[in-house]
């Protein structure tokens, strides 16, 4: 089956993907055991309030978890009903961060508010939220149904999965064996606005529920994560259509800016003299660092004299500081292969492209997740 003939016309998934997961569904191969086998693998249930058990859904993102799209998900899966929502992200905005991880120091964790969610924001990476998630000493369990990153604002096409926080997360989800969703806005800064992630949201939760119903059934494609773009206007989209990872990548732009762009803490104090008390103390806490800098600096010239040849004085060095400013700048594409990710975007699709670590297999996993997708689109099954 080609790519184009997996797409969908209308803005939503037929409404038979709007089953509670495992439940009320078309049968498929894999039987009950199968199912409860799945369950247990995964540890994906959890108990409710009425003894009726439902998936456990980690949602992690790369802007942060005071963010408008991490919000936007939270809530529609939430009001949703169909899964035990947990959360576990970046406490500040963490974009274009990769796949770092946090090592050598503390990672602290803090409790945050989202009504009908558990939720814990993280001072490190999107890496570090999951990799800290699945651990087993954050929540009371290891093994969620699915891992959602998003919705991130701005495109995750091509290349920039490299860059990506949020497409990060989900691909540490996928090395601990989980199966996982990035899901993005193609947000336009003179054009888009923070309701349509709400619109985003309600357009990829058909996706998802059905990506839940066929994960509990051990249906779902292994070995790869699906990234989800979704394109400027959320509420007009063309339909979901399977696609490929193109090269696209946005132009890097360095620009050199000056040093008042960046101003000392005593300057930013006087012109900030209502926040008191506070940034005061983050001025004297400055100072004493830069003071113990200062004396160890003086320490090692004085080392680096000490086995100098004699009578040959050291030259002092000019230290030269600078600042600059990275810009990703959009450049026109002119590749017209309707099938990749970044195109389908531009027309006005939901792009869908699986991503796989292994690329040796990929092919094969390709072709697990595109008959994943078409019996989605069909509303019937994988065989």
């Amino acid at each position: 089956m080609t790519t184009d003939s997996m797409s969908i016309k209308n803005n939503y998934l037929p409404p038979a993907l709007l089953a509670a997961p495992g439940g009320g569904g078309v049968d498929g191969e894999g039987g009950e055991g199968d199912a409860k086998s799945g369950e247990e693998e995964a540890g994906a249930a959890d108990e409710s309030g009425d003894g009726s058990k439902k998936p456990v859904i980690l949602v992690t993102n790369g802007d942060g978890i005071g963010s408008p799209g991490l919000t936007a998900l939270v809530e529609a899966l939430v009001r949703g009903g169909q899964c035990d929502v947990h959360v576990c992200a970046p406490e500040s905005d963490k974009s274009a961060s990769g796949h770092a991880v946090t090592v050598r120091e503390t990672v602290a964790v803090t409790s945050a508010e989202f009504n009908g969610a558990t939720a814990f924001e993280v001072s490190g990476t999107p890496a570090d939220c999951v990799s800290l998630a699945l651990s087993g000493v954050l929540f009371s369990w290891s093994r969620p149904a699915l891992v959602i990153s998003g919705i991130n604002k701005g495109s995750n096409c091509g290349c920039h999965i490299f860059y990506s926080g949020s497409v990060a997360g989900a691909r540490e989800a996928l090395l601990c064996g989980l199966p996982s969703f990035a899901i993005s806005l193609n947000w336009r800064k003179d054009e888009s606005q923070e309701s349509d992630f709400k619109d985003a949201a309600e357009v990829c939760l058909p996706l998802i529920y059905a990506a839940i119903r066929d994960i509990d059934k051990g249906l779902f494609p292994k070995s790869c994560l699906l990234s989800i773009e979704i394109p400027t206007s959320p509420s007009t989209n063309k339909g979901f259509k399977l696609t490929r990872q193109s090269l696209w990548r946005s132009s890097l732009s360095w620009q050199a800016v000056s040093a008042n762009r960046h101003p000392s803490a005593g300057q930013f104090m006087s012109m900030h003299q209502s926040l008191g008390v506070q940034l005061a103390q983050l001025g004297r806490d400055a100072s004493a660092a830069g003071a113990a800098r200062r004396i160890n600096a003086q320490r090692k010239i004085v080392e680096i004299d000490s086995v100098g040849a004699a009578g040959k004085p050291e030259t002092q060095r000019e230290v030269v500081k600078k600042y600059f400013r990275l810009q990703f700048l959009e450049k026109q594409q002119e590749e017209l292969d309707e099938e990749l990710d970044f195109r389908a975007l531009e027309n006005g699709f939901i792009a869908v492209t699986s991503l796989h670590l292994n690329l040796h297999e990929g092919s094969e996993i390709q072709a697990s997740a595109s008959e994943w997708f078409a019996s989605v689109l069909t509303g019937g099954e994988s065989p």
